[in-house]
C-alpha cells in the first residue's frame, strides 16, 4: 500500500472520521500514496481495524481515538502527531453527522450535535494544525463539505447550514494563509453511499450514489498537486446528478 514512490511520500496526514465512510476511504488512499496517516475518530475498534489494514498493506498509520467536538482532545491529537511523527503536512476533516427533518419539527437544542461535529470541529481541527504548518511553511487542508451547501434540499436546513459554513470558513482561511505556504481546499461531494444513510429513512437509491473511494480519489488529487497550485474547491457529483 505504501509505495516508496507515492505522490505523498514523506508527508504526514491527519484524517478525522477515519474509522468509516469517506474518512476511511481517504485515509486508505493517502496511505497508498505513501503518506503516513494519523487516524482520528471516536470508535477505537474501527480505528484499530483501519490502522491494521494500512500496515498490512505496507503503510504507516498512527491511530489516535479522538472526539473532535472536544477542543482539548483535538489539541492533544495534533500534539501527539507532531511529537511522534515530527510534522503535519495534510489535514482532511471528514468527520460528520447528519439529521434530516423540517425546521418546524425541531428545537434549537436538536441542532447542537450537528453544528458541533460538522462546523465547529472543522474549525477547531484547522486551527490546531496551523502552528505546525505555518512553521514549516507548507501544508494542505481539505475540508469535506456537501452539495447541500449549494442546493436547497427540503429537510436538510441544519445540515446545509453547517456545510455552507464549512465552505465559507474554508474560503476565508485560504485567503488568510496564502502568504504562509498553507493551502486550503473544500471538497463538495453529492450523495455518497456511506453508513450515514443507515439510520435515515426514505434515502435515495444508494446504488446511484458516489462511492467513498470516488471522494478519496478527489482528495488525493487536491493533496498531491505541486506546491505552486491549489485546488480550492472541487464539486464531485454522481453521474446521474443530484439524487
Amino acid at each position: 500500500m505504501n509505495a516508496a514512490g507515492g505522490a505523498l511520500s514523506g508527508q504526514v496526514a491527519i484524517v478525522t472520521g477515519a474509522g468509516r465512510g469517506i474518512g476511511h476511504a481517504i485515509a486508505m488512499a493517502l496511505a497508498r500514496e505513501a503518506a503516513t496517516v494519523v487516524l482520528a475518530a471516536r470508535t477505537r475498534q474501527e480505528l484499530a481495524a483501519a490502522a491494521a489494514a494500512i500496515r498490512e498493506g505496507g503503510g504507516t498509520a498512527l491511530a489516535i481515538p479522538t472526539d473532535v467536538t472536544q477542543d482539548a482532545a483535538v489539541e492533544a491529537m495534533v500534539e501527539q502527531a507532531n511529537a511522534e511523527l515530527g510534522r503535519v503536512d495534510i489535514l482532511v476533516t471528514a468527520a460528520g453527522a447528519a439529521s434530516f427533518g423540517p425546521v418546524v419539527g425541531t428545537k434549537p437544542a436538536d441542532w447542537d450535535a450537528i453544528l458541533a461535529v460538522n462546523l465547529r470541529a472543522v474549525m477547531a481541527c484547522c486551527r490546531a494544525v496551523l502552528p505546525a504548518m505555518i512553521r514549516q511553511h507548507r501544508g494542505t487542508i481539505i475540508n469535506i463539505a456537501s452539495v447541500a451547501a449549494r442546493r436547497p434540499i427540503p429537510g436538510a436546513a441544519v445540515y446545509t447550514a453547517t456545510k455552507a459554513g464549512v465552505v465559507g470558513f474554508s474560503r476565508v482561511l485560504a485567503e488568510e494563509l496564502r502568504g504562509d505556504g498553507v493551502r486550503v481546499g473544500v471538497l463538495v461531494p453529492g450523495a455518497v453511499d456511506t453508513p450515514l444513510w443507515d439510520t435515515i429513512g426514505n434515502s435515495p437509491a444508494r446504488s446511484r450514489m458516489l462511492r467513498p473511494e470516488d471522494v478519496a480519489r478527489a482528495a488525493v488529487l487536491m493533496a498531491s498537486l505541486p506546491p505552486g497550485a491549489s485546488l480550492e474547491e472541487l464539486t464531485l457529483m454522481p453521474a446521474g446528478g443530484i439524487l
